[in-house]
């Protein structure tokens, strides 16, 4: 079986919606032939998902998820189209295994588009100034900013991040795989993380201070 390119890959993802994985399998099982690959695709119910982009998605359910005895909690709304899809096992595992990764892999937006302009702004004049500060030549500096970026995106937005169960894909790959199983849209609306602890300025003594207050007693 030939080998395909990461390029390939991308195209027929786009032109069909399947997951990465999915598409890499199809090319490599029809020699790189992209139009053999829809098909195959498409004889596997795999080619569809995209289609159900437009649908609306109204139902789903709201997933909790505590993790260290306490202290990590989630909250995550996935919705589906109908309350029978929401009801079935396949949702509800997808839906556990979604707040399973925001609790582990702390996400901050859902995908590409939620992350604000300044935000992004902001990170792109800090690996710019990286880049600079390593000695990188001027003129190849906005290229490894727009890399760096995109690693950025990884660790920040969900959609984008590695699956934490299989690593080789990404959140969203699985998202697009459970679209075309079960045969609705699907789409992850808002979540909310909490850590103990997070954002308060905890106490730290002086060891020092801490012995002799010890000895002095």
């Amino acid at each position: 079986m030939a080998a395909v390119s990461a390029a390939l890959v991308k195209e027929l993802r786009e032109r069909t919606g399947a997951g990465m994985m999915d598409c890499k399998k199809a090319l490599t099982e029809c020699n790189g032939d992209m139009d053999k690959a829809i098909d195959f695709l498409r004889e596997k119910g795999l080619a569809a998902a995209a289609k159900k982009e437009g649908r609306i998605a109204a139902e789903g359910l709201v997933e909790s998820y505590i993790h260290g005895g306490g202290r990590i909690g989630v909250l995550v709304e996935v919705n589906c189209e109908t309350d029978f899809v929401a009801r079935g096992e396949e949702f509800k595992e997808l839906v556990k295994d979604i707040a399973m990764q925001i609790a582990a892999a702390k996400p901050l937006y859902i995908n590409k588009e939620n992350v604000p302009a300044d935000v992004i702004e902001h990170e792109k004049q800090i690996l710019r100034a990286q880049a600079l500060n390593e000695g990188k030549p001027e003129k190849i500096v906005d290229k490894m900013v727009e890399g760096r970026i995109e690693k950025f995106y990884k660790e920040v937005c969900l959609m984008e991040q590695p699956f934490i169960k299989d690593p080789d894909m990404e959140v969203k790959d699985l998202v697009l795989q459970k679209i075309a199983k079960i045969g609705e849209k699907i789409s992850i609306r808002r979540f909310a993380r909490y850590e103990l602890g997070e954002g308060i300025e905890k106490r730290q003594d002086n060891f020092a201070d801490e012995v002799m207050k010890e000895l002095s007693r």
